[in-house]
């Protein structure tokens, strides 16, 4: 199950941010935010045959003691991070890929709201929701 969910736009500022223990949400924030560097060396390392293909993930980012952390990045260079645990042994990176896959179409349908202004941090509840259910979830 993820423990931390992040929205982070193309010039590097969070959208979104949510994690399930608020206790530990300072060291996320710092996860999600040291997992930038590791996200932009992968899209630089992948250069133009990452605008030629249409797979978006970027699998694990680096995995910590108690914790893995995943990417996926937009066409529009908006970046998803998700913190899993690591005991979870259970989850599959097929079932991270699909979770990365309804995270970006629930992104698509705030994009697609009239009154969000794009760069606005994200306060739609249909998306809270949608990150709540997937963090509760186990897979």
């Amino acid at each position: 199950m993820a423990v931390c969910v992040a929205v982070i736009a193309k010039e590097n500022y969070p959208l979104y941010i949510r994690s399930i223990p608020t206790e530990n949400e300072l060291k996320f924030h710092y996860m999600v935010h040291t997992s930038l560097d590791v996200v932009d060396e992968k899209i630089s390392a992948m250069g133009k045959a990452l605008v030629d293909q249409r797979e978006l993930y970027l699998g694990l980012l680096y995995p910590t003691e108690d914790y893995k952390v995943y990417g996926y990045v937009t066409n529009s260079k908006v970046k998803f991070v998700m913190v899993v645990d690591s005991s979870n042994t259970a989850l599959r990176d097929n079932e991270i890929r699909s979770m990365f896959r309804k995270l970006h179409n629930s992104y698509t349908d705030v994009m697609c709201n009239p009154f969000y202004n794009p760069g606005d941090r994200i306060q739609s509840r249909a998306f809270d929701s949608m990150v709540t259910s997937m963090m509760i979830q186990v897979c």
